[in-house]
């Protein structure tokens, strides 16, 4: 399985955008969590399938229609935890 860590930054707190991104990972099959970050950026963990991962990615640029995504930073993830489904935080 592989796994990604996306930081979100932009109008990405307050607009649903961590229920977006659990529907649109469940959707595809993913498990991994989206949590707010104390700077105002999302954290999302996707872990599957990588064109599932990729597919997440790609919408992340964009988000749920109240978002405004300025920026988006895949990094390499090495979760340790196991993850069932796909958790808000």
């Amino acid at each position: 399985m592989k796994q990604a860590r996306f930081l979100v930054s932009g109008r990405v707190q307050g607009v649903g955008f961590r229920a977006a991104a659990r529907s649109e990972a469940l959707r595809l099959g993913l498990s991994g969590h989206a949590r707010n970050l104390r700077d105002g950026d999302v954290e999302v963990v996707a872990i599957g399938d990588e064109a599932a991962i990729e597919s997440l990615g790609s919408w992340l640029l964009h988000g749920p229609p109240a978002a405004r995504v300025d920026s988006l930073r895949r990094e390499a993830c090495n979760h340790d935890e196991p993850l069932r489904g796909f958790l808000m935080r």
